[in-house]
């Protein structure tokens, strides 16, 4: 399946995209969460989403956003503290996964391998912050890196290497 997330964003409002780059300039939280609900529409359902960026870039932002597309009306914020949440009535279901306190690679490895098989059982959309905790090697997943610009932030999405974009 064809999926050109690069070629067909949305750009409307002050959504600022680079086409060729799968790059985006988002200037507010709003266009953080319409590149999210884009994302969502078009990265195919059981897919690993791995968000990487600083405190603050909009990594939460970003899953409020996929949520949103999913059609999850219930508030999303980050799991932290709990590390997962499943919200199984979107479309697809999604899985939040905040990997941020767990310092061990082994720990997050393991916590991230048991909620993967869970996603996938669900057909989730799985979102992965913090992903550089990992020492997995996962090229099948789609990544999202943010970062801080001095108007707004940064998107950029490098596909998996067997995604056409």
């Amino acid at each position: 399946m064809e999926v050109n997330l690069c070629r067909d964003a949305e750009a409307s409002g002050s959504l600022v995209t680079d086409f060729t780059q799968c790059v985006w300039e988002l200037e507010t939280l709003e266009t953080t969460q319409r590149l999210g609900r884009h994302l969502a529409q078009r990265v195919p359902g059981g897919s690993i989403l791995l968000l990487k960026g600083p405190l603050g870039a909009g990594k939460t932002s970003m899953v409020q956003g996929l949520a949103q597309g999913c059609g999850i009306t219930e508030p999303i914020t980050s799991p932290t503290f709990a590390l997962a949440q499943h919200y199984p009535d979107g479309n697809p279901p999604l899985v939040h996964l905040d990997l941020y306190r767990l310092e061990a690679p082994e720990s997050a490895d393991e916590l991230f391998l048991q909620e993967e098989e869970e996603a996938r059982a669900m057909g989730a959309l799985m979102a992965v912050e913090w992903p550089e905790r990992l020492s997995l090697n996962l090229e099948e997943a789609w990544r999202l890196e943010l970062s801080h610009l001095q108007t707004g932030r940064r998107a950029q999405l490098t596909p998996p290497k067997n995604a056409s974009t």
